[in-house]
Formats: structure tokens, C-alpha cells, sequence
């Protein structure tokens, strides 16, 4: 979802570039390449907005590529913790019922013994 949107802001930026700032951006493909290096935060420099609408715009896509990046990363981030956290639950419940087990038969073993008579 987040990759569709992203690349669909990145192509209508491209083309609203091309539309608003003329002069710098004088084709279509000149705006999507812009728009890209911008969304991915490359950013070469070979094309940059000289109007204040194209600036403008600049600045919305630059944030939305930070965006989109931080988002990736952090869900990327999440499900680690996440499968990490399900790992690490079921490795110590697994333990603990060992544990509990021995235990148990720690008991059983010491009932055994004090119900002996000496």
C-alpha cells in the first residue's frame, strides 16, 4: 500500500513538475527523473525547481520520500522485534515447563523419602 501510494505521488509530482516549473524541467521525462531522485533522497542536483511553486513542490515530495523511508523502516524494524519477541516466548515457556517439570519430580522424589519409614 505504502509503495503504491509513494510511487503514485512520485509520478503525479514528475508531471505537475514539468507542468509548473517549464524552464528547468523542459520534458516529461526530466520531471519523473527529478521526481524520483527526490523521493529516494539521492538527490544528484542535475535538476533543481528555480520557481517558488516547484519549490514548493520540491519540499512536499522531499518530506514524503523521508516519509517513506522512515515507514519502511520502522515496520521492517517492527516485525523483527516482532518474530523475535514470539521466538523468545515460546523458547522460554518451553524452558520454564522443563524447569517446572524437574521440579516436580524433585518433590515427588523428597515425598518418597520423609514418607519412608526410618
Amino acid at each position: 500500500m505504502i509503495a503504491t501510494v509513494t510511487t503514485t505521488i512520485t509520478v503525479a509530482a514528475g508531471l505537475l513538475m514539468t507542468v509548473i516549473d517549464r524552464k528547468g524541467f523542459p520534458s516529461i521525462g526530466s520531471g519523473l527523473w527529478w521526481a524520483v531522485q527526490t523521493v529516494t533522497t539521492v538527490g544528484y542536483g542535475d535538476r533543481v525547481p528555480e520557481t517558488a511553486p516547484g519549490q514548493a513542490l520540491a519540499a512536499v515530495v522531499m518530506l514524503l520520500g523521508i516519509g517513506f523511508v522512515t515507514v519502511i523502516t520502522a515496520s521492517i524494524t517492527g516485525a523483527f522485534v516482532s518474530r523475535t519477541r514470539k521466538e523468545q516466548a515460546t523458547g522460554d515457556t518451553a524452558h520454564s515447563e522443563d524447569q517446572l517439570q524437574d521440579i516436580i519430580a524433585r518433590l515427588e522424589r523428597i515425598e518418597v523419602h520423609l514418607n519412608q519409614p526410618t
